[in-house]
């Protein structure tokens, strides 16, 4: 700030990543401070995210200017040109909140961008990436980018906050996507991108055409996604993303009880997401799930049916949760009135459950220890068996994993006790 001196300081948050809706205090905090830095050297400053969307107040009484209330490149480029022009008229700008003789004015909601193809390329050329390719390369021996091809996402689960999208879904054309990682590919060689879309490829023919024309131009990379089970069994959907270099997808799999995933609006089953999973092995890539406890009214039971999920199919990667009251959602009505004076989490690694359910918090965060222990050791196992089939063609890294029984069999037992201990204290569930 003290170098650049600018007239404006905008504080953009990334509107993809689950974590960036949950508001962890910790990041609350840092934007905060950062506003009271900008400040003190005379910047105006300007907020953009789901936690500014949602909590507008807190931010303008830190000392922020204006907070931009969902999608914001139009607004913002509006209300740059109006302070640059002199013009004072802010009440007309959509998608704005600030304060005015201090009272908080909130403006009409602007519409999202459908036409995606219409926005410029990103701003590549003003990052440094070498610092990043060198990260990425020592710690993983590959050098990654992140691309968004899609905006929003249409289906309604109900513990999904949606404050900067909404319920649409727009698109990138796969034409713009590809001109896009052809540049990338001449200026800042990359080998694998992550997209971060909610979901990547809903739009029927997206996948296939995307495929056809990674082939067509020759792009060597590869890359993963985040998917739903129901639509990679369409389309032959999986089969286009493995020719075009998909290596690893990422499903919203939560709960291996059909129950919990009626009573989360999911709309998928737990055959989908078995049925998906081997479909992605069959052609040559690896599953990963996205799992999550503690959903309101999930008994013992509906727990041991989740287990047994991630045991049986075994995906490449877990990624484990419990449920996250965001507001603005069915899910945070359900329960807020049971929650306590904790309402965010202060970082991601904290795994608080702030409602009152089946089990008390502690039993869940055992249960986050548990079930990676648990499904380490399924893994040696499958191992143990692979390398006793085929003893010579075994590759070292199946050896590590069956060796690695050694650790994980005796730990999962341990965590099990543990889990067990806190299981007694079950209390009765008041949410309806």
């Amino acid at each position: 700030l003290e170098s650049f001196n600018p007239e404006f300081f905008v504080i953009y948050d990334d509107g993809f990543n689950y974590l960036t809706k949950m508001c962890l205090t910790n990041m609350r905090e840092a934007a905060f401070q950062m506003i009271h830095l900008a400040k003190k050297l005379g910047c105006i400053v300007i907020l953009s995210g789901s936690d500014s969307t949602d909590q507008f107040k807190l931010y303008l009484d830190e000392g922020a200017d204006f907070v931009l209330l969902g999608e914001a490149e139009e607004t913002l480029t509006e209300l740059i040109n109006s302070i640059r022009s002199g013009e004072t008229a802010f009440p007309e700008i959509r998608g704005l909140a600030f304060k005015q003789d201090d009272q908080y004015i909130k403006t009409e909601r602007r519409p999202v961008i459908k036409m995606l193809d219409t926005l410029p390329m990103p701003a590549w050329d003003l990052i440094d990436l070498d610092p990043y390719r060198k990260m990425w390369m020592k710690h993983a021996g590959y050098f990654s980018l992140n691309m968004a091809t899609t905006r929003g996402c249409p289906y309604k689960c109900n513990w999904c906050a949606k404050p900067i999208y909404g319920n649409r879904y727009n698109a990138r054309s796969p034409e713009n996507v590809i001109q896009e990682l052809k540049w990338l590919k001449a200026h800042y060689p990359f080998d694998h991108i992550w997209f971060c879309d909610d979901i990547f490829g809903l739009k029927p023919g997206w996948v296939n055409e995307f495929a056809r024309l990674v082939e067509a131009e020759n792009i060597r990379f590869t890359f993963k996604i985040q998917a739903r089970a129901d639509l990679l069994l369409q389309e032959n959907n999986v089969g286009a993303l493995a020719r075009a270099g998909c290596t690893n997808i990422w499903m919203g799999a939560e709960s291996g009880s059909q129950k919990i995933l009626d009573a989360m609006d999911k709309g998928i089953t737990v055959q989908q997401i078995a049925d998906a999973t081997h479909t992605i092995r069959q052609h040559g890539m690896n599953p990963s799930f996205f799992i999550q406890f503690g959903y309101p009214g999930e008994t013992r039971e509906d727990i041991e049916m989740t287990i047994r999920m991630i045991n049986e199919l075994l995906p490449s990667e877990l990624g484990i949760s419990v449920s996250y009251p965001l507001p603005g959602t069915v899910f945070y009505e359900k329960v807020k009135r049971s929650l306590k004076e904790k309402t965010n989490w202060t970082d991601s690694d904290e795994m608080a459950l702030m409602f009152r359910n089946t089990f008390q918090p502690a039993f869940y965060k055992q249960l986050h220890r548990y079930v990676h222990k648990s499904y380490r050791k399924h893994i040696a196992f499958k191992n143990i068996r692979k390398v006793l089939q085929h003893p010579a063609g075994s590759k070292f890294t199946e050896f590590r994993k069956a060796l690695s029984g050694l650790y994980y069999v005796p730990a999962a037992y341990l965590e099990k006790r543990k889990l067990i201990q806190l299981q007694k204290e079950e209390i009765p569930a008041t949410v309806s």
